[in-house]
């Protein structure tokens, strides 16, 4: 990625309770907050950010941008069929979460999320003057 464009904020996805494998631990609840696997392309217009969020519902999701911070959270939570109850389960919900550093060279009033079996896609267009463009030489 050129221009340090879109970053990773360790500060706020490193809480004190997690383990390496980003897992935080409550130890009072069975929910857990795990940091969804992602993978960002870059292209002439902008990047693409995917975001793996499996069991999340798209009601359950979110994307917000406030000042130069992009944050990805989610909610799973173990549904069962009414009268049923889990006889054993390591986790009833998971809380994902995930948060960038966008530059100023991204315009973040056009950000545009979807989401697709689990995975939710955010697209994040660069500013017109960040942009490729090509400059006509003049004769003479």
């Amino acid at each position: 990625m050129s221009n340090n464009s879109l970053t990773r904020n360790p500060a706020t996805e490193a809480p004190d309770n997690a383990d390496r494998s980003g897992v935080e631990k409550h130890a009072a609840s069975e929910r857990i907050t795990l940091r969804p696997l992602v993978s960002i392309v870059e292209q002439d217009t902008g990047f693409t950010i995917t975001a793996e969020m499996p069991g999340v519902p798209k009601d359950k999701v979110s994307v917000q941008v406030e000042r130069d911070s992009l944050t990805l959270e989610g909610e799973m939570v173990l549904a069962l069929p009414e009268g049923m109850e889990a006889s054993y389960a390591e986790v009833q919900s998971a809380h994902y979460k995930r948060v960038f550093t966008l530059s100023r060279e991204l315009d973040t009033t056009r950000i545009e999320a979807s989401q697709d079996n689990g995975v939710l896609t955010v697209r994040v267009p660069k500013a017109e003057h960040a942009q490729p463009r090509k400059i006509q030489v003049q004769v003479g």
